[in-house]
């Protein structure tokens, strides 16, 4: 399969059509190899518009999202940003080239060492892999100018827009009644304002499941 052909044409169809724009965002999304993101048996569709099953019930976000959420958090190349629930490492990948620093929080060690050896592979050095609790984020190494999550969750906690800085941008996929809503999340004078930014459909990380309702 012509890799190449189909990074371009996952850009041409999915990318530009979808109100992207951010150049250095596109150009990220054409360099890295999305193929070397997803088990040997995906490699065949690594490009197209959907969410792709991993392991251990996770998947890759569906490129048009994420690179929407990505471009709604304004990354600049001098932000520390943190993203939570990396994965096999795509997102935090794309993110490495848009920004100066990336902490990648991950709860499965085997996708952590996995997704350390892929960025390592592909010579990606400014993410830094770090497991624990997708909720715990990392507060030791911020606060964050933008935090993204790889994944759909009900609600953002507390726990991680407390390590949102001063203009610092978070950015998710929040799953509610329906369709969920691609959320884009401010802090200015220490006060957080949320806008919905586009409809969008994500797959959930695990740990944001909502509790379960009583029934009598």
């Amino acid at each position: 399969m012509d890799f190449d052909l189909a990074r371009r044409n996952m850009v041409e169809s999915q990318i530009r059509p979808n109100r992207v724009t951010d150049m250095h965002l596109i150009e990220a999304m054409e360099e890295l190899p999305r193929e070397a993101f997803v088990p040997a048996d995906l490699q065949g569709v690594a490009y197209t518009d959907t969410a792709l099953s991993l392991s251990n019930g996770r998947f890759l976000m569906e490129p048009m999202v994420m690179a929407r959420l990505m471009q709604a958090a304004s990354p600049g190349p001098s932000d520390l940003a943190l993203s939570v629930g990396c994965g096999t490492g795509y997102g935090p990948a794309v993110l490495a080239k848009l920004v100066g620093t990336v902490v990648a929080v991950e709860k499965d060690s085997s996708l952590a060492q996995h997704t350390q050896r892929i960025l390592s592979e592909l010579g990606i050095d400014t993410v830094a892999v770090v497991e624990d609790d997708f909720k715990t984020g990392c507060p030791a190494q911020g606060p964050y100018d933008v935090i993204y999550f790889d994944g759909a969750v009900d609600e953002i906690p507390q726990s991680i827009t407390e390590q949102l800085a001063e203009g610092g941008r978070l950015v998710a996929v929040v799953l509610g009644r329906g369709t969920g809503r691609a959320m884009l999340m401010t802090r200015h004078q220490g006060v957080l304002s949320s806008v919905e930014v586009f409809d969008a459909t994500a797959v959930r990380l695990p740990g944001f499941e909502p509790p379960e309702k009583f029934v009598f």
